[in-house]
Order: C-alpha cells, then structure tokens, then sequence
C-alpha cells in the first residue's frame, strides 16, 4: 500500500469524488427524464425531481457488485494511491464538462474509467490493467445500446399488438400514465449503476489508506453520499443533453417513450446484477433508436446519431489522456 496522506487530503478528494458524481447526475439527468419531457408527460421541473428522487433510493434495490468492478476490477488495487484517484477524477470530471458544454451526451462512467485506467497506466504501466474488467467494460460499450434497441423495438412490437383495437388518443391516455412507471424504472436503473461507480472509487481510495477493516468493502455512509450527490445533480438537469436526447434523434409518442425507457431500465437491470458498469447514456440512446427505426428507418436522424457514436468511441482515450495528464501533474508538486 502506498504512503498514508493526511486527513483533509484524504477527505477534500471524496469531496472531488462526489463532484464527479453531482456532475454526473447533471450531465446524464438528460438519460433519465429526455423521453418523458419530449413527450410532455411531465414539465421539466417535475419530471428532474421524479428522477431524482428513484436515482437516490436506488440503492434499496441493488446489490454493489458494480463498485466492486470499479473498485478492484479496472486497476490493480494495490497501486491505487490519491494521485491515482485524482487523476481519475479529474480526467472523468473533465471530459464530462467539455461534453456537457458542448451538449453531446457521452458516457461518465466510461469517462471515470477511462480516467482510472489513464492514471493507473501513467503510474504503473500496462501491468496494472485488470483485462478481464476492461473487456468486460469495453464488450459493454457495445452490448447496452444493441440489447436496449432490440427490448425497445420488442415492446414496440408487443404494446402495438395488445393496444391494436384502441384509438390513438385512448392509447395516448394510457401510455402518459405508464410512462411515469417506465421512467421511475429507468431512473432506478440509472442510479443503481451510475452511483456505484463513484462507490467502487472512494471505496478504493479509503482501502489504499488502510481504512477499510475485513478487506475491500463499501461503507453505507459512502452509498448513501453518492446516492445523495448524484440525486442532486439530476434534480438540477443538463438540458442541452435533454434536447438532443428527447427531440434531436426523432420524435416519441409516450407509447414510444414507455417502450424506451423500458428497454433501457431492462437493460440496466441485467448490467447492475451481472456487476457490468455500462453507460446509462449509451443504453437509452439505443433503446431510442430502436423505437424510432420501428417507424421507418428515415424517423431516426442518423446523422445525430452517428455523432453521438463518434463521442463514446473518443470518451475512453480522452478521459485516459486526461486522467494521465492531470496524474503527471501531481507527481511534479
């Protein structure tokens, strides 16, 4: 283990640590509520608080097998020290604001391990890479928005058959109303994974310390303040990513709006059991291109879509830049 840091070093990096997690709740409240507010299921304001309030109780549901991953599944945990965790944050915090600024919605969670692994490699070369946790990760990348696109497209499929004899605007009545489900749901799914990132983070950096009694763990009151951070930063919403999200890639009826963020919590739900940390974003972004293609192919402006693939392919080595750059940094003070 590396050398013990003073006590206001150890706590003012959770501090950056739960930054990372308010941002990351700002920057992908946009995953949660998009659908519900392009379909005006919901005003803005409400439907931020509604998100936030099932992205903070997420963790009555789940267990932390994401946090474990992060934790001791990206980087070798025994090289793990505070510059490490620094560069990581900053990389992730950093990418998130350069997206965030810019409106595309790219992926936190692949921004914190690209950050991990960018500071963790610049300290202990390739040899600190845990491989199997960065292909199961990278494999992820992939694998979210292709599952999310086909239960979305599957629901579309099954909801168009069972409401078959109802007139649209009965169906719209309905739908309006399971929409707040789908999206409760989704923002379960959203906090259930995305939070435990931050998690597997502090938890990593208080066991580098020597902290943690009984071996590698996650402390209730670091679950509870990650749940409390990222509740926070969706309640203040990211609605730049909002707009491109909910309008920008096609347009959603609230039957559409059900079927995608169905898919995509269905989705999350499978990832956080199996202890996957996927990105939130990318699942919805496919779980509404699927529910755009069921329409016609021409219903999805694919030349948005394409540019918001191009930023997930860049999140990881620019987070990993950035992380290694900002790791440099603390080895020259």
């Amino acid at each position: 283990m590396d050398a013990q840091i003073a006590f206001p070093l150890l706590v003012a990096l959770i501090g950056v640590a739960l930054l990372f997690d308010f941002l990351n709740g700002l920057h992908d409240a946009a995953n949660s509520i998009a659908t519900i507010v392009s379909t005006r299921v919901l005003k803005p304001q409400y439907a931020v608080a509604w998100a936030a309030f099932f992205n903070f109780i997420a963790f009555l549901f789940f267990g932390l097998h994401v946090a474990e991953t992060v934790g001791k599944g990206i980087v070798d945990a025994s090289i793990i020290d505070p510059a490490v965790i620094f560069g990581a944050l900053m990389g992730a915090i950093a990418w998130n604001l350069i997206t965030w600024g810019l409106g595309i919605p790219s992926s936190s969670s692949h921004a914190l391990i690209g950050g991990l692994l960018g500071a963790g490699t610049a300290k202990a070369g390739l040899s600190a890479v845990v491989w199997s946790g960065v292909f199961k990760t990278s494999a992820a990348i992939v694998m979210s928005p292709a599952i999310g696109l086909v239960l979305a497209l599957l629901l579309v499929l099954i909801v168009s058959w069972i409401f078959r004899r109802f007139t649209p605007q009965g169906a719209d009545r309905v739908f309006r109303k399971m929409q707040l489900v789908s999206a409760s749901l989704y923002s379960l799914g959203h906090g259930g994974n995305d939070a435990q990132k931050t998690m597997g983070i502090i938890a990593v950096l208080l066991y580098s310390q020597g902290m943690l009694t009984g071996g590698f763990h996650v402390p209730f009151w670091v679950v509870l303040s990650c749940q409390a951070a990222m509740g926070l930063g969706t309640l203040l919403g990211g609605w730049k990513i909002v707009h491109t999200m909910g309008s920008k890639i096609t347009r959603l009826t609230p039957g559409q709006g059900f079927c995608a963020e169905t898919g995509g919590a269905l989705t999350l739900f499978m990832a956080t059991h199996l202890g996957v940390p996927v990105s939130t974003t990318h699942t919805i972004t496919g779980a509404i291109v699927g529910v755009g293609a069921s329409r016609r192919l021409s219903a999805v402006r694919w030349n948005v879509a394409s540019s918001i693939i191009v930023a997930w392919v860049v999140t990881l080595p620019a987070a990993a830049a950035i992380g290694a750059a900002f790791y440099g940094l603390t080895r020259l003070f």
